[in-house]
Parts: C-alpha cells; structure tokens; sequence
C-alpha cells in the first residue's frame, strides 16, 4: 500500500511512539528544520543525523547545513530511481 507518500524507492520504517509527541520533543531548530523539509522525515531520524553532524562540526548552522545535504542526497537518489536522469532533482541539481 502507497498510503500517502506518493510513488517514492526511500525505505519507510513503522512509528513505535507517536510521531506528533516525537516531534514536540526536539529542540526548536529541528522542529523548524523539519517543518520545512521535503521529505517525511520521522523525528528520531532528524535528531540522529542532527547529532552527528554537530559533534563533527560543533556548529548548529553547519549540521543543519549537513541535513539539508543529506536530504538532497535522498531526493537525488529517489528522483533518478522514480523518474530517471532527465529529472533536474536526479542530478542534485534543484531543490524540489
């Protein structure tokens, strides 16, 4: 079953927790990170990713700049497996 994420090849993963009370734990810069991201991010995710990048970077602008990178990797990925290399999101192009 589709549900309601379109025609997408990214994995889906089932929710434990409720994903509105995930969400509403993360510190204000993710819930606005997420709020404005392309892709159904699940909370725990965008945290994990999150917490990486800082603890390379020790910079809350540079890790979110590293999400945003990751998602459009992701975008990249799925555009180029959905609707082949002629789509300007298959190059990393464009941001959708």
């Amino acid at each position: 079953m589709q549900g309601n994420r379109g025609r997408t090849s990214l994995k889906s993963k089932l929710r434990r927790e409720d994903p509105m009370r995930e969400f509403d734990r993360l510190p204000p810069v993710l819930r606005g990170w997420l709020a404005r991201a392309v892709l159904p991010w699940r909370p725990r995710s965008v945290q994990d990713a999150f917490q990486r990048a800082w603890s390379r970077t020790r910079s809350t602008e540079l890790a979110l700049e590293e999400l945003d990178r990751i998602e459009m990797r992701l975008i990249a990925r799925d555009s180029l497996q959905i609707w082949g290399a002629d789509h300007p999101c298959a190059a990393g192009e464009a941001r959708p």
